[in-house]
């Protein structure tokens, strides 16, 4: 009731962050500042379970007095450490936030809209949220380099970009999960090619533009050799734990990829 169980979500929200702080880094960064952030971007993502819980719209309620006082302390005490925060990073001029924020919050807002669409809503709708987890990274990039610049919207759009592709794929091995031929997974996974070459299209238009720098653009090499290879596979049992720690591990490759591309 008071620990978000979304262990991707945990995923989509550190590693822009950790992004967007070591692409700062490049420069003099202001620690005091990007310590405030990483406070008030936990506390709010941590706020909105015990939140749920409490309002009952999520599938673990609390419903004795017990449980919802407990969960009431809870989002009291995390609520009291975001405001907190996020009133220091405004109070010494981190305005730029203003900016980000709502973004953010309006496509958390539009994630429960799409939610309630039902299971055909289920992975727009976390396509759709993740634009406000991966916000983290423009968010730590400026806070900790004062600019609000190209730097901080191509490494957010990297990331959504990123974030995606990784939903999309995960929906696409549990909903197919016993097609084993080629022209089964083609068919079941046309969306997802057509995504895959849609990804490739977007950021080779951000390079070409100059949002992304070309090193950058590699980043996403992995990712789409895995999704590829996938079509070509023989069938397998479907294993969700290895699942999810094989996309923890592109997660992590990725951003470093992302990270050195930006770097270079």
């Amino acid at each position: 009731m008071v620990i978000p169980r979304e262990h991707g979500a945990w995923g989509m929200l550190l590693v822009p962050l950790v992004t967007g702080a070591v692409v700062a880094a490049r420069s003099s960064i202001n620690g005091g500042g990007l310590t405030l952030f990483v406070v008030a971007a936990m506390s709010l993502f941590w706020l909105r379970t015990p939140l749920e819980a409490w309002l009952g719209t999520s599938p673990v309620k609390a419903q004795s007095a017990r449980e919802r006082k407990l969960v009431l302390r809870t989002i009291v005490g995390i609520a009291a450490l975001a405001v907190a925060s996020i009133a220091a990073l405004l109070w010494t001029g981190n305005y730029g936030l203003i900016a980000i924020g709502p973004v953010a919050g309006l496509a958390f807002a539009a994630q429960d809209v799409v939610k309630k669409l039902g299971r055909k809503g289920r992975m727009p709708a976390q396509v759709i949220g993740a634009i406000g987890l991966t916000s983290t990274a423009a968010g730590a990039y400026y806070v900790a380099t004062g600019r609000l610049d190209r730097t901080a919207i191509a490494l957010w759009l990297a990331n959504w970009l990123f974030a995606g592709d990784q939903i999309h794929f995960v929906q696409l091995r549990i909903h197919s999960s016993r097609l084993g031929t080629f022209e089964e997974k083609v068919q079941q996974g046309l969306p997802f090619l057509i995504a895959q070459v849609a990804l490739i299209a977007i950021a080779l238009g951000a390079c070409r533009f100059g949002l992304l720098p070309a090193a950058a653009v590699a980043a996403f090499l992995p990712v789409l050799l895995r999704g590829t290879l996938w079509f070509l596979r023989k069938l397998r049992p479907l294993d969700v734990h290895k699942l999810g720690f094989t996309e923890l591990g592109q997660a992590l490759l990725f951003g470093a990829l992302l990270c050195a591309g930006f770097m270079v």
